[in-house]
């Protein structure tokens, strides 16, 4: 195994609850060659709605776990939610990370930051987005984006407003939404929200299409080993852990 791979930490922030067990159900599956403790953000209400999102991702949250976060002794940390990202647009979600990092001194990023890096490692320019949020959450995520340079050739969008919901989905009802996302003209297909569970799926969602499928949380461990300077090679983790 590689020995820069098993010593790598990648700690996680995450708000509420949802998938969060997606994370040690992958340390256990990749025998403890990646850790990946999580430190969960506080939340005010549980609701993909613009107001309550800027709330989830706001800097005293943020600190709060982050300083907790810290005792984990991580290479690096990953703000883990995509709404709560890309709702304070391009220069906010750098913003956001940077707090984060003056308080713990490492490499930080969040997962809407790590669905660009991750098509632009992939060389993809336009895909598609299946969204579990509501329509005008959603839209925010196609400008986030496109300000990184990614094509959005469309956006299908399941109205789910809570965390808690889409935390009860399940591989069928996840691959059902991918394919429905889906076009033609599409590179991949995009499915944000860390609340969604994929980790065990990845390969299945990608048969379900033929194409690239990029999950929050693949993207968000992706991201992590990338930032981390961990190996981000590992089997049965779709496309962009085989690149």
């Amino acid at each position: 195994m590689n020995e820069r791979l098993r010593h790598t930490t990648v700690g996680l922030l995450y708000p509420g609850f949802g998938a969060e067990d997606d994370f040690p159900a992958l340390e256990r599956r990749l025998g403890g060659a990646v850790r990946l403790p999580l430190v969960h953000t506080s939340v005010g209400e549980d609701a993909h709605r613009v107001d309550a999102l800027l709330d989830l991702g706001s800097a005293e949250r943020l600190a709060e776990g982050a300083r907790e976060l810290a005792g984990h002794a991580p290479d690096a940390v990953m703000w883990a939610c995509t709404s709560g990202s890309f709702v304070f647009g391009w220069e906010g979600a750098r913003e956001q990370v940077d707090g984060v990092a003056k308080i713990v001194g490492l490499p930080v990023s969040s997962t809407s930051i790590a669905f660009v890096e991750a098509v632009r490692a992939l060389g993809l320019r336009r895909v598609a987005v299946a969204a579990s949020y509501p329509e005008d959450v959603a839209t925010h995520f196609v400008e986030f984006l496109r300000r990184g340079g990614v094509e959005v050739a469309a956006l299908g969008s399941h109205g789910i407003f809570t965390a808690a919901e889409v935390g009860t989905l399940g591989k069928e009802r996840v691959a059902d939404m991918v394919r429905s996302g889906d076009v033609d003209d599409a590179e991949a297909v995009l499915v944000p929200d860390t609340a969604m569970h994929s980790l065990a799926w990845l390969d299945d969602l990608e048969s379900a299409v033929g194409k690239p499928v990029l999950t929050a949380n693949q993207v968000t461990v992706w991201e992590g080993l990338r930032i981390g300077g961990g190996s981000t090679r590992l089997d049965g983790m779709g496309s962009l852990f085989r690149r």
